[in-house]
């Protein structure tokens, strides 16, 4: 089992998420990519696919391999999304994309994807004020139009930046998408006492939503990845051989379209973090790892989160940037801690007794886990 927890890659899978280009056709105001300057710093794919094929044949040969198309907006290459899914037609695929060029896919690409995660921030209102008039629309048209075309899971994927954000647009996603996963912002001006008090009355809301039906589980990704870790706490640390539950840390690969490789998509602007490269076919493991430095393992809810996000504890408590650790790390933590004793009040092991077999299926193995954080 050496080679599981002492190679590059921590467990036995592997997510190649493949930036088709670092083009974008929006703005959106608070995206991270726009650190550095790295969006629209690319364009196409210089790699050839005979040298991806090199690296993956020597660097990942024992592995699981599941490939995600990123950006950038991934479908502004979608001759490049062609070549991949036909060359390795055995691999499981995501699209994370803004939803807003979904119209130009081909179905022969919409057949392989197992999880479309669109990028997508509330209600109409609170999504077109960060993404630009018109996209929340654009958007449902377009899903409308693939829903029978797809075979796999549609997943909206919030950026929970407002206090004003409410259970209702959340939860209302939920007519469109199969699953919402939500991920708190990664902003110093959202934690301030209020808004804090607002988001914790809407994840109450979907915590009383969620242990209030047994006969399906109410598909908000990171309350049922919670319970899951309780109820099932092998299941948090199993995928990751023990480590960190952030994919950071472990398993996956951002291979940007020169080949250069990163750990984290938030932090592609740092020359520092580049862990391998596709044309020199290369690969160590991620730097993004647990240090003593991080306090995780104190923490009450380090059990169920094993560690939420290494981008932020990186930044808090390794390069101890400490406005970033009392005004984004903190806020974040006490958010998870609060689900964490939301959930424990309303006995997640009595409700997973009486559950039917679909909604213990849903909670242990949903697929869409693997392909986000589960951590918000």
């Amino acid at each position: 089992m050496d080679h599981i927890t002492h190679g590059p890659i921590i467990g036995n899978r592997v997510e190649l998420q493949l930036y088709t280009t670092l083009r974008c056709n929006l703005k959106c105001s608070y995206c991270s990519e726009a650190v550095g300057d790295v969006v629209n710093s690319q364009g196409k794919v210089s790699y050839t696919l005979d040298a991806l094929d090199a690296f993956i044949r020597s660097q990942l040969a024992d592995k699981e391999i599941y490939i995600t198309f990123y950006g950038g907006e991934p479908t502004l290459n979608i001759p490049y999304m062609s070549e991949v899914t036909q060359r390795w037609p055995n691999f499981r695929y995501q699209l994370q994309t803004n939803g807003t060029l979904l119209n130009r896919l081909p179905d022969a690409i919409l057949e392989k994807l197992s999880n479309t995660l669109v990028s997508i921030d509330g209600g109409e209102a609170t999504t077109d004020g960060y993404r630009g008039r018109g996209v929340f629309r654009k958007v449902g048209k377009n899903l409308e139009r693939m829903r029978g075309k797809v075979q796999g899971t549609l997943t909206a994927r919030v950026t929970w930046h407002a206090g004003t954000t409410s259970f209702e647009e959340l939860d209302g996603l939920l007519d469109t998408f199969d699953y919402v996963y939500f991920q708190f912002a990664q902003s110093d001006d959202v934690y301030d006492a209020e808004s804090m008090a607002r988001k914790q009355a809407v994840l109450t809301q979907m915590i009383d939503r969620f242990f209030a039906q047994t006969d399906r589980a109410y598909p908000m990704i990171p309350i049922m990845g919670v319970v899951r870790n309780k109820v099932l706490p092998n299941r948090a640390i199993e995928a990751a051989s023990g480590y960190a539950q952030c994919r950071a840390s472990t398993h996956i690969l951002n291979v940007l379209p020169d080949g250069r490789i990163y750990p984290c998509p938030d932090m592609t602007y740092d020359d520092a973090m580049q862990h391998g490269d596709i044309n020199g076919n290369w690969l160590t493991r991620s730097p993004l790892q647990p240090t003593p430095d991080m306090p995780c393992e104190t923490c009450a809810a380090f059990a169920f989160c094993r560690r939420n996000c290494m981008k932020n504890l990186h930044r808090a408590y390794v390069e101890n940037d400490l406005h970033y650790r009392t005004k984004v790390v903190e806020p974040v933590c006490e958010l998870v801690q609060f689900i964490g004793r939301e959930i424990d009040r309303r006995d997640p092991a009595a409700w997973y007794a009486r559950a039917s077999l679909r909604a213990r299926k849903e909670v242990a193995d949903c697929e869409v886990y693997d392909y986000v954080e589960v951590m918000p």
